[in-house]
């Protein structure tokens, strides 16, 4: 795959005794929206989390297998800049509270303890709020704290906050599962126009909003993966019974 930005293979991931992801294998277009679906419990999270590495802060936590981002291994590259590669949006807005919006957008940076000039940093703030749609609605209010937002745009101020690190692949944990339907379709826009400059692995139990937004499914049960394609394909004619009685609702 020419595009091919990430590639998975032959991934397990275990906690304790307890395999949660068995031999799964898909590779990853640049440039694109692959939703990562299936019922509560069947290892979504735990995949995503694997691609940058945050279960290294679990010491119960075991994989085996390749996950190689570039064609490098990611358990061969330093997780800290891993993690600057691949940026990580939880399932809840998570603005540090006694930041402003500014100290929000660059976090990473000072989290890391990398200088910017103040020049650089207003550019990575302005330009990371463009970005995630949010510049307009609190330009004027830069310097309060983020958690005066509301739900959705303190989503999009987290967006920002992994956007300012210019990675490679955002990692979307159920961002809207939190969040009202108007705050939810502006994230799902947000999503469509962010693809043109990072990939987007989307980890949602929204059928629709993966129908809506996603370029590529993997459909996930019981820890392995049942199904992989053009979303297309998987919405109108999957190849699995199991994947076609997920998507018409007979379990969940």
């Amino acid at each position: 795959m020419e595009d091919r930005i990430l590639r998975i293979e032959n991934f397990y991931v275990s906690y304790g005794k307890n395999t949660v992801l068995k031999n799964i294998s898909f590779d990853v277009q640049k440039n694109s929206v692959t939703a990562i679906m299936g019922p509560s419990g069947c290892g979504k999270t735990t995949l995503i989390r694997a691609v940058n590495r945050l279960h290294d802060l679990n010491s119960d936590v075991t994989s085996k297998g390749a996950i190689y981002l570039d064609d490098q291994n990611i358990f061969e590259i330093d997780p800290i800049l891993l993690r600057r590669k691949v940026g990580m949006v939880f399932q809840r807005p998570n603005p540090f509270p006694t930041m402003s919006i500014y100290d929000n957008v660059i976090a990473g940076y000072k989290l890391n303890g990398l200088h910017l000039t103040k020049k650089e940093a207003d550019r990575i703030v302005e330009t990371s709020l463009i970005r995630s749609g949010l510049y307009d609605e609190v330009k004027a209010d830069l310097f309060k704290k983020g958690t005066f937002l509301s739900g959705g745009q303190q989503q999009r101020l987290c967006i920002a906050r992994a956007l300012a690190m210019e990675p490679e692949i955002l990692l979307l944990d159920e961002p809207t599962s939190a969040l009202d339907p108007k705050a939810t379709s502006k994230i799902e826009e947000l999503m469509m126009s962010l693809k043109q400059t990072v990939t987007i692995l989307l980890v949602t139990h929204n059928i629709a909003q993966a129908a809506r937004v996603s370029d590529y499914v993997a459909f996930l049960y019981l820890g392995e993966l049942i199904e992989f394609g053009p979303s297309k394909k998987i919405f109108t004619s999957p190849d699995s019974p199991v994947t076609e009685e997920y998507l018409s609702g007979k379990f969940g």
